[in-house]
């Protein structure tokens, strides 16, 4: 039962409750207690801050009830470890990265958090302490990820965050990735410089080589670049040997070639390569296994052992150890797959304990590397959409970053979503699933150049897309493609499958054959961005672009709309024979049209979430047109002024009820988007990516889901009462109680199986409450106890609850 005051129509009891999966996500930043060495805090790119007091065993959220989830840096004062410094925004530059809004500081080991600044840092690499003094700090920040900003360089603090001074800047376009004290002397830091920018077209970058490692003698007033033995520089991560503070290591991804291990023996005035790199005129070949990455900025990481300068870690696609200061390596974890490891933390106290985060999570040794914790405990994934198949339990499923897929029981008859409840879809990482309507038991899905298909009940897996070979008549490519590309089956026959690259793809026979029924939907030619800026005349305009979006019409079998990350939105109303180009006349060249919803009450009514991300611009553009096209309004109002679109949703039941989704929480409107409120509730501040309303006969349900990119699958039980606001609200201004028509019941049998009861500190998927929900509001605070009684059809009263007993 939930109640509210009558003032308060928010709905603010109903809870949204997480399904998992408990397989984590990525983190890039980390740190550990010395002084505690069963304390670990990881932060997760857009999954918030975690801590765990158990060697990793178990771990609790610290951040969600901030404005942010997305965590690039942390830091744990050394002479006072309640004293917490956290960095917003993603501290890697990725193609699915979510901004932050600056700096937050814990006086009390993370119960509480105040927001110091940095505001428009957007996104923060790393974060240093003075080891004496906890006010003191540094703050490496990369700044805006697709555009040039002046909040970029390395900050100094010496009020404990109060204040920040710009101490090493270069200009608008370059980042600080690193920065370092020498805990003997904190006087004397280190830090990397770095010339970057993402581009508007998915997987592009500018950037260019000359910058590199900064040394500091002075405590950060002025600052001398390092540069004698090493290349150009592109991009640099640097180390210090704790115990021998003059030994240094470096990663270099110069202008040029590979990337290189570089060393130095003297502050950093000189550098070499333990081992000469190949086609050197002497030397041995340089191992370059530890310093494997996948691009993107996703340059390896060092630390060295604090009692051993020789020691040296490498987080790379695998972790390495090194015992001789370069000259030979070991795996340590993640060979021969590979685990993308970010960065490791070792006590100082006890060189035993190594800490590490990576693109799966967060895990720890007690024993150098012998044996780990796991990250199955971590609810922190990354998914990318959301869709549902007509099972009973429902299943709820999605590509996972870095961990190809995931489907999710909506509920379970043990009490709990447990590991037996999901299972993978064979789904590319950051694809999308679609489940055959007429039969759950096979899925499909959206691989970045093909559509695959999984048959649960046999394992077999196949790939069935169509093949793009070929080229569009007057030429031009038609596989043009980025990270997650649109699959859906139409809701009208059920069968019908749509797929698209620049064009879209129509099946009819579960893919064993394939029609094209569009031209290239993307710009031919288009406006440069404003935030090219300075790297404006290396662009080359011209067709780049790939649709994003796809919507088949639940009203019409002829009518299906399509988005592309260029910023065309296009409708056909003959089944694709013909297609109208009807893009809102305020969306720029380069708004990624994330999703695009069909109206399911009216032919011609549509609805699309633009993110202007790329553009850096931070704006929610959410659209809606009920004339096929031809015009268009932009349904803001209420939602937060920097809020990121990502996807909204019409219910299916009741006209004008929306749900959007933006990269910080999910948003309700009651009248067709005209206003906007929260319904974030108990969400944590995590990028909503993709949201869905399941309500069907075979459900028995009413949810609205949301698929989260870093904390997995969410689901809000029961919208019934959201869809009875107007008799709510008339009821109210009666001054009259008013009870929602409940949504449709079910009965669990817990324990059918007679399973071995799941031990509690496992981690588990929230399951749906039993029985029926019943939503009520008061037209006034109660002054006493609230009693609800439930009659039969005669009257007669079979079950009666009250507020001062426990259900």
């Amino acid at each position: 039962m939930t109640t509210a005051a009558a003032q308060d129509l928010s709905f603010r009891e109903m809870r949204w409750r997480d399904i998992g999966p408990t397989r984590a996500g990525r983190a890039r930043a980390l740190a550990g207690v010395a002084s505690q060495p069963n304390t670990f805090y990881a932060g997760f790119d857009n999954g918030g801050l975690w801590r765990s007091t158990d060697f990793g065993a178990n771990w609790v959220p610290l951040f969600d009830d901030q404005s942010t989830g997305s965590i690039g840096a942390i830091a744990v004062a050394p002479s006072n470890p309640s004293v917490i410094y956290v960095g917003t925004g993603a501290g890697i530059i990725r193609p699915d990265l979510a901004i932050g809004d600056g700096m937050y500081k814990s006086t009390d080991a993370g119960r509480t958090w105040q927001h110091l600044g940095l505001r428009d840092s957007q996104m923060i690499a790393a974060i240093a302490v003075d080891p004496g003094n906890a006010d003191r700090l540094f703050v490496a920040v990369l700044g805006h990820p697709y555009g040039p900003n002046p909040e970029r360089g390395v900050f100094r603090s010496t009020d404990g965050g109060r204040t920040f001074e710009k101490v090493l800047f270069k200009d608008d376009y370059t980042s600080a990735n690193e920065v370092l004290l020498d805990s003997s002397n904190p006087n004397v830091l280190y830090a990397t410089l770095w010339s970057q920018q993402q581009s508007f077209v998915e997987g592009q970058g500018f950037g260019n080589a000359g910058m590199g490692i900064f040394k500091s003698a002075d405590g950060g007033t002025t600052w001398t670049q390092l540069g004698e033995g090493l290349p150009a520089v592109l991009q640099a991560n640097v180390a210090i040997a704790p115990s021998n503070p003059n030994i240094l290591y470096a990663t270099i991804a110069p202008g040029q070639g590979p990337i290189g291990f570089y060393k130095s023996t003297d502050g950093g005035a000189h550098w070499f390569q333990p081992i000469r790199s190949p086609g050197a005129p002497s030397g041995l070949a340089q191992d370059m296994r530890p310093l494997a990455r996948l691009g993107g900025g996703d340059l390896p990481t060092m630390t060295v052992d604090p009692k051993d300068p020789l020691v040296v870690y490498t987080a790379s696609t695998v972790m390495w150890r090194t015992l001789d200061g370069g000259l030979t390596w070991s795996a340590v974890r993640g060979a021969p797959g590979g685990d993308d490891y970010q960065r490791i933390w070792i006590n100082p106290n006890d060189t035993q304990i190594i800490f590490a985060v990576s693109d799966q999570g967060a895990v720890v040794s007690a024993n150098r590397g012998r044996s780990w914790s796991n990250w199955y405990n971590q609810n922190t994934a990354a998914m990318y959409h959301v869709t549902t198949d007509n099972a009973f339990p429902y299943r709820v499923c999605s590509g996972q970053q870095d961990s190809g897929s995931a489907c999710v029981q909506s509920r379970s008859d043990d009490g709990r979503i447990t590991f037996h409840d999901w299972h993978p879809v064979n789904i590319q990482e950051y694809g999308m699933a679609a489940p055959d309507p007429a039969n759950p038991d096979l899925v499909f899905g959206s691989q970045r150049t093909n559509v695959s298909r999984y048959d649960r009940r046999t394992g077999q897996t196949a790939l069935v897309g169509p093949d793009m070979s070929g080229t569009l008549p007057g030429g031009g490519a038609m596989n043009r493609n980025v990270r997650t590309m649109p699959l859906h089956f139409s809701p009208v026959d059920g069968r019908t499958m749509y797929y698209a690259s620049n064009v879209v793809w129509k099946s009819i026979d579960h893919g064993h054959s394939w029609s094209r029924i569009s031209p290239d939907l993307t710009r031919a030619m288009w406006e440069l961005p404003a935030n090219a800026g300075k790297y404006a005349s290396t662009v080359k305009p011209g067709p780049m672009g790939s649709i994003t979006a796809l919507s088949p019409s639940p009203r019409s079998p002829a009518i299906l709309w399509a988005g592309t990350d260029d910023g065309n939105i296009q409708m056909t109303r003959d089944g694709g024979i013909v297609w109208t180009n009807v893009t809102p006349s305020s969306i720029k060249p380069w708004t990624r049209i994330f999703n695009i919803e069909a109206g399911h009450f009216d032919p011609l009514v549509a609805y699309a979430a633009a993110n202007t991300l790329r553009l850096d611009e931070i704006k929610p553009h959410f659209y809606r047109t009920r004339d096929g096209g031809k015009a268009w309004t932009e349904i803001n109002t209420g939602i937060a002024a920097d809020a990121v679109a990502n996807t909204i949703r019409e219910d299916p039941r009741q006209p004008g009820l929306l749900f959007a989704g933006t990269d910080t929480q999910v948003w309700v409107s009651f009248d067709d988007g005209d206003h906007w409120q929260s319904l974030r509730h108990n969400l944590p501040a995590i990028s909503v990516r993709d949201l869905q309303i399941k309500d069907d006969a075979k459900c028995r349900c009413a949810d609205l889901i949301a698929g989260t990119h870093g904390r997995g699958f969410w689901i809000l039980d029961n919208v019934t009462p959201l869809r009875q606001v107007a008799a709510a609200k008339a009821a109210l201004a009666k001054n009259e109680p008013y009870l929602f028509k409940p949504g449709p019941a079910v009965r669990v049998r817990f324990g059918v199986n007679e399973p071995t009861p799941w031990p509690p500190e496992l981690p588990a998927g929230e399951s749906a409450p039993p029985g029926a929900l019943i939503d009520y509001y008061l037209a006034k605070d109660a002054s006493g106890p609230v009693q609800l009684e439930i009659l039969d059809a005669s009257g007669k009263v079979v079950r009666t609850y009250s507020s001062t007993e426990p259900i």
